[in-house]
């Protein structure tokens, strides 16, 4: 076989892109054992672009240890099929990469430009190919025009800065997460308990910053306070004002205002102030601010987004999503692509305005990224459904927001004597829209324009109302504004931080859209917080996160770095052993009330005593009362989806109700009886099954209600929704 060049990408997606951008001719499409990969001639070589699928290597023990001893630090890089059967489908991904660079002189990786891409092509390069280095692709678009110009520009070596910094990451986490775990699942067992148990180096911190809100707000004592509004009326139009003092922290103070003013029904306007003041256009995205637009616009969470916008990454429909950037630098072309985007219906009127400015700059932050510039559009016209539109829709308007000239707001401010006590209305309106005009509709500023006054003028007293209130408790968290919280605080990365709350839910640790720590979380960190308050050390986290940053920098390197660490957590784990039996103990404590308040459903309806309780079978989960085998009561449980216990009780029957949780679906909150008078089905006539027809179709009942479904299953599959009640029987 003639030699030739191998580019190595990260995903298959990714493949197709490069082999078309690259192709001066025909695109040919060949398979190994199913995994495909292309052949192009370019400037008469010819190339031959195959894939990873993320990571193809992992890490593992060199050699397996007993039981859950530690510590463990003699690790090393493995195929992932030989770690994690979920990673099975990587070997022919790994064997199509290891034929493929038998036979080629030359190789060159473009995977994503960003620390976990630089590890998964060294990886790739080192022991799959059985090189030292390789040629190094750059971009942070998948459009072919940028990846022609990363392909001549290639550098010779591979950005050994980046690799070595996710290297060390990797075995970081690695050395963390193994030993840390290792340790509570040691002690839980020593307790009698068998429970694995984990925790991390970014997750551990993390779960203490949600836990100190829940106590912030679980230890807040509300402090009372009274305010005074007026309902007025001019010449113009009607106004609301508020005595200038605000709140009252003492009663007595606010009764004697109260008691001057009640009564009166007229005030004059005292003074009248205008205020203009510019509205700078937003920042461009980089990840995080995307990622809490879209959850304060759409409530998509931080990790839905990530997902949502790596598709249209890889389609070519904007540049590379995991970023830290917020600039946007001129090469890459402002004009080209806003009349790229000029094409496209929605976008003409919007890219004819800011191609008419004399000059295009992007109002750019200060945060940057070495690897990509914040996230834009490329111009190509996307084919999107509703979700993936929302957030392609939301950074384009983002980009054209940046060229933006400043807003212009004016604030109103009017003063008005009653009785010689001061009230205050506000009123802020925008004079000129400005950039708000390329970010509609996704600009949310409040609009309250004041009626026409001046200075002298009468006032109309209607009211004069004494509100009474009190300070309110911090509020918690939401998936958003916690990876806020944690970029605020440098723990985790631009890429992991949304996975990580996600984590901290997987584990119960953590609940609902405002985050709540469960029981089992809060317990959990006061066990640590009392025998091993390293563990949930921030400074020391953050402390390595600025490590792998000098390590990139080519500052500092690997071996200084994991070195360190070793040492740490040795310490570390000395010192929690000699605490393993109380740890385990309280953990063990812990499990045993969580487990019952998670599966506890309600009370019995069939006997007094008894306890409805989430339980596992031979054919599934179901619920059963505790009381068995004097109670024999059971109720059915959909196979898939999770299911969560509530406190709720259905209105129509007593029954309890839980909450069943399905991926990509609305929880839904069902009452457990299948003979709820909620679930009432219509009397159904059986017909032949459609599908296998041999079968009728007979009434089944499940948590959800009736359907229709064959009665030769699991033969026969096939189902139907009833026909609507209303809705005559055609069959």
């Amino acid at each position: 076989m003639t030699k030739y060049e191998l580019i190595i990408t990260e995903k298959p997606n990714a493949s197709k892109k490069v082999a078309e951008a690259l192709a001066d001719g025909k695109l040919v499409k060949k398979a190994l054992d199913g995994i495909p990969y292309f052949i192009v001639e370019h400037q008469g070589k010819e190339i031959v672009v195959g894939c990873a699928v993320g990571h193809l290597y992992g890490l593992a023990e060199k050699e397996k240890t007993k039981g859950f001893s530690y510590p463990v630090f003699d690790i090393e890089w493995v195929p992932n099929y030989e770690v994690s059967k979920d990673a099975a489908f990587t070997k022919k991904y790994l064997d199509a990469l290891k034929k493929l660079s038998k036979d080629a002189d030359k190789v060159t990786v473009a995977t994503d430009y960003d620390v976990e891409g630089e590890v998964i092509g060294l990886n790739v390069i080192r022991y799959a190919c059985k090189r030292k280095d390789a040629r190094r692709m750059k971009f942070s678009t998948l459009t072919r025009e940028d990846l022609r110009e990363a392909y001549e520009k290639a550098s010779p070596k591979l950005d050994w800065g980046q690799a070595e910094a996710g290297e060390t990451r990797h075995f970081l986490d690695f050395y963390y997460g193994i030993n840390l775990s290792r340790a509570l699942t040691k002690a839980i067992k020593q307790a009698g308990m068998f429970k694995i148990l984990s925790t991390g180096r970014v997750q551990g911190p993390a779960l203490k910053i949600v836990a100190d809100r829940e106590r912030e707000i679980k230890a807040f004592k509300p402090v009372p306070f009274w305010q005074l509004e007026l309902d007025g009326k001019v010449k113009s139009g009607s106004l609301t004002a508020w005595h200038e003092q605000d709140k009252f922290w003492e009663k007595a103070k606010v009764d004697v205002v109260f008691e001057k003013v009640k009564d009166e029904r007229k005030g004059v306007v005292k003074e009248v102030k205008q205020e203009q003041f510019r509205q700078l256009p937003p920042f461009p995205f980089d990840l995080t601010s995307l990622q809490t637009e879209a959850y304060r616009l759409f409530g998509i969470n931080p990790k839905q987004t990530l997902e949502l916008a790596q598709e249209l990454y890889v389609n070519g429909w904007i540049s590379y999503p995991r970023t830290s950037s917020q600039q946007l630098p001129p090469n890459i072309g402002f004009a080209k692509i806003l009349k790229q985007l000029g094409k496209q219906k929605e976008y003409a009127e919007l890219t004819k305005m800011l191609l008419e400015k004399s000059k295009l700059e992007p109002h750019n932050g200060k945060k940057t990224d070495p690897a990509h510039p914040a996230i834009y559009p490329t111009g190509v016209e996307p084919k999107v459904d509703e979700k993936l539109g929302k957030i392609y829709d939301l950074i384009v308007k983002r980009f054209f927001a940046t060229f933006g000239e400043p807003a212009v707001r004016e604030t109103v401010t009017a003063k008005v004597d009653v009785k010689s006590e001061i009230f205050v209305a506000k009123g802020t309106r925008t004079i000129a829209a400005n950039w708000h005009v390329f970010y509609a509709p996704y600009v949310r500023l409040e609009e309250e324009e004041l009626p026409q006054m001046r200075n002298g003028e009468d006032v109309q007293v209607k009211k004069i109302v004494l509100h009474a209130d009190e300070t309110k408790p911090p509020k918690r968290y939401t998936p958003a504004s916690l990876i806020k919280e944690l970029e605020k605080r440098n723990l985790g990365t631009k890429a992991t931080r949304a996975e990580i709350v996600e984590t901290l839910k997987r584990r119960n640790y953590v609940t609902g859209e405002a985050i709540q720590v469960t029981d089992l979380g809060m317990e959990t960190i006061a066990i640590l917080e009392k025998y091993s308050p390293e563990i949930l050390d921030e400074e020391l986290t953050r402390h390595f996160e600025l490590d792998m940053e000098s390590i990139r920098e080519g500052k500092k390197h690997e071996p200084e770095i994991l070195d360190e660490a070793r040492h740490v957590l040795t310490a570390l784990l000395k010192k929690f052993a000699t605490k393993e039996k109380e740890v385990g103990e309280e953990l063990k404590k812990t499990f045993t009330e969580t487990r019952a308040a998670m599966t506890t459903v309600g009370k019995c309806p069939s006997c007094a005593p008894g306890q409805l309780i989430l339980r596992t079978g031979k054919f599934g989960r179901f619920i059963a009362c505790d009381k068995y085998p004097e109670c024999k009561t059971t109720f059915k449980l959909p196979a898939g989806g999770l299911v969560e216990v509530t406190p709720k009780i259905c209105e129509h029957c007593k029954f309890p109700v839980v909450k069943m949780i399905k991926k990509g679906k609305r929880p839904q909150e069902v009452c457990i009886n299948l003979d709820c008078p909620s679930k009432r089905v219509p009397d159904v006539v059986e017909k032949p099954c459609e599908k296998c027809q041999e079968g009728k179709m007979i009434l089944r009942k499940s948590i959800y209600g009736g359907f229709l479904a064959c009665n030769r299953f699991p033969k026969c599959r096939n189902i139907a929704r009833l026909p609507k009640k209303d809705t005559p029987d055609k069959g």
